[in-house]
C-alpha cells in the first residue's frame, strides 16, 4: 500500500504566506519611515519659519533701542560694546529655548543685524538644505536652526530732510532755496553753524500727497539742493528758474530735476503729538533780568504750563512748556532762548504765530528749541524777519512762512507739517546731526537674509 502526502503543497503555502508577510511588512515598515520622514521635514521647516519670527523680535528690539537712546547711548539697557564695534544684546523668546542676538552698529544711519535660534528636531547629516539657514550645536550643545536679517535703517520722518509734509508743498516767491549741512562735523559747518562754502545737498523736500489736481511739490524757481519725494504719481512741478539736484547741478544753474533725484514711492508713517505730561506744572511769570523786562523767565528744568504765550520771553533752564489756547508772538517779541539752555514747546491751540524776532536761539544748536504742534494745532505762521534755528513737527498743521530775513540763514533745522507755503525769500538749512540728536529719528529701510555664518 502507498501512502501519498502533500508536504510539498504544503511548503509552498507555508512559503506564500512567509513572502506576503514580508512584502507587507517591508510596506508598512517603507511607510513609517516616509510618515516619519515628512514629520521630520514638516518639523524642520516649522523651525525655519519660525526663526523669522525671532530674528524680527530682535529687530523691533534694536529699533526701540534706536529710539529711545539715538546712536550716542547705546550702551543704555544692558546692551554690550563688542570687539566688533557692534552693540550687542540677547535674549529669549518663549519656553522652548529659542532666543536671538541682535547687534547694531552705530554707524549714521545705524545698521541692524539679528540672529535667530530656534530649536531644530534632528541633526541632519549635512547642510540644512536652506540657502542662508544652518544647523547650530548653540551654547547648550542644543541643535538650532540659525537664521540671520540685516537691516538698513534711514531717518524717519522727524528728522529725514529740510522740509517734510504729509500734503503739498508751494515753494513761491523768489530766491527760494533749501541745502544742508552738519552741525557735528567741522567739514561741514563752522562752529556748528552753516556755512556756504560748507553746504552739501541733502536739503531734501519729502511730502505724502499724491496724484491731484495741484502739484505735490510746487517748487517754482526755487533751487532745490537735495531730493524731491512724493507719494504714488505725485507731480513735481519746476518753474522756468527752478532747480533740483546736487551741488553742481543747482550751482550751474541748470533747469529742471536733475535724473535720480526725485521720485513718487514715498509713504511716511508720521505720528501725532501726545500730550507731553500730566500732573503738577510750573506757571512762569514775568521778570527784569539784567535791565530788560521780560513777559515770561522760565529759569528751572522741568514742566511748565500757560494758556496764552506771547511777548518777551527768556528761558534760561531746560524746560517743557505746554500751551493750550493761543501762541502770538508780534512786533517787538521774541524767545530768548540762553546759551546752555532748551526749550520744548507743546501747542494745542488752533493757531500759533511766531513774529517779531521770532527764536534768538544762544547756542546756535536746531536741538536747543523744538516746536510740537498737538493735534488741534492746524496753523503755525512764521512771520519772525529774524533767522529761526530748531525743529518744527506739527503734523495736523499748515505751516505758512512768509518773508525771510535779511541774511541767508533763514532756518536752520528741520520741520514735519502738514502743508507747506512759502511767500518772499527764504533759505532753509537742514541740519543733518539731528539724525543722531533726535531719538527716534531712525526707520527700518531695507530688510534683507544674510549668510547666517
Amino acid at each position: 500500500m502507498k501512502i501519498r502526502t502533500k508536504s510539498q503543497s504544503q511548503g509552498s503555502v507555508l512559503l506564500v504566506a512567509l513572502l506576503t508577510a514580508a512584502v507587507i511588512g517591508l510596506a508598512l515598515a517603507s511607510y513609517l519611515t516616509l510618515t516619519s520622514n515628512q514629520n521630520l521635514a514638516v518639523f524642520r521647516s516649522s523651525s525655519w519659519t519660525e526663526a523669522i519670527p525671532v530674528a524680527e523680535a530682535g529687530i523691533e528690539e534694536a529699533l526701540t533701542q534706536i529710539y529711545f537712546t539715538g546712536i550716542t547711548n547705546l550702551s543704555a539697557n544692558n546692551w554690550t560694546w563688542g570687539t566688533d564695534r557692534y552693540y550687542h544684546k540677547t535674549r529669549s523668546v518663549g519656553n522652548d529655548g529659542s532666543y536671538y542676538e541682535v547687534a547694531i552698529n552705530p554707524i549714521d544711519p545705524p545698521v541692524i543685524v539679528s540672529t535667530a535660534y530656534v530649536r531644530a528636531p534632528l541633526v541632519p547629516s549635512s547642510a540644512f538644505g536652506m540657502i542662508l539657514g544652518t544647523v547650530s550645536s548653540g551654547g547648550t550643545h542644543t541643535p538650532y536652526v540659525k537664521r540671520r536679517v540685516q537691516v538698513n535703517t534711514i531717518g524717519s520722518a522727524s528728522a529725514s530732510g529740510a522740509m517734510v509734509a504729509k500734503g503739498n508743498i508751494d515753494f513761491s516767491g523768489q530766491n527760494v532755496t533749501t541745502d544742508s549741512f552738519d552741525s557735528s562735523d567741522s567739514n561741514y559747518s563752522t562752529n556748528g553753524k552753516w556755512d556756504a562754502a560748507k553746504a552739501k545737498a541733502n536739503g531734501d523736500v519729502r511730502t505724502n500727497a499724491r496724484d491731484g489736481k495741484t502739484a505735490a511739490i510746487a517748487v517754482g524757481n526755487a533751487d532745490i539742493k537735495g531730493h524731491t519725494a512724493t507719494g504714488p504719481l505725485g507731480v513735481v512741478d519746476v518753474g522756468s528758474g527752478g532747480s533740483v539736484g546736487d551741488l553742481a547741478w543747482v550751482n550751474a544753474g541748470t533747469q529742471g530735476i536733475k535724473p535720480g533725484y526725485s521720485n513718487d514711492g514715498e509713504n511716511m508713517q508720521i505720528f501725532d503729538v501726545q500730550e507731553p505730561f500730566s500732573g503738577n506744572s510750573f506757571t512762569p511769570v514775568g521778570a527784569k533780568v539784567d535791565k530788560i523786562k521780560y513777559d515770561y523767565v522760565l529759569p528751572l528744568d522741568g514742566n511748565y504750563k500757560l494758556s496764552s504765550f506771547g511777548g518777551k520771553v527768556l528761558v534760561t533752564g531746560h524746560a517743557t512748556l505746554w500751551v493750550t489756547d493761543s501762541v502770538a508772538f508780534t512786533t517787538g517779541d521774541d524767545i530768548e532762548i540762553a546759551p546752555g539752555a532748551s526749550l520744548k514747546l507743546y501747542v494745542s491751540a488752533t493757531t500759533a504765530t511766531i513774529g517779531g524776532n521770532g527764536v534768538i536761539n544762544g547756542d546756535g544748536s536746531a536741538n536747543s528749541f523744538a516746536y510740537y504742534g498737538l493735534p488741534t494745532n492746524t496753523s503755525l505762521k512764521m512771520n519772525a524777519n529774524a533767522k529761526f534755528t530748531g525743529t518744527v513737527y506739527a503734523p495736523q498743521a499748515n505751516f505758512h512762512l512768509g518773508g525771510g530775513g535779511s541774511d541767508p540763514y533763514d532756518f536752520n533745522g528741520a520741520c514735519v507739517v502738514n502743508t507747506v507755503k512759502m511767500n518772499g525769500h527764504f533759505h532753509f538749512h537742514y541740519d543733518e546731526a539731528l539724525r543722531k540728536l533726535i531719538p527716534g529719528s531712525y526707520v527700518a529701510n531695507s530688510w534683507n537674509e544674510v549668510d547666517s555664518n
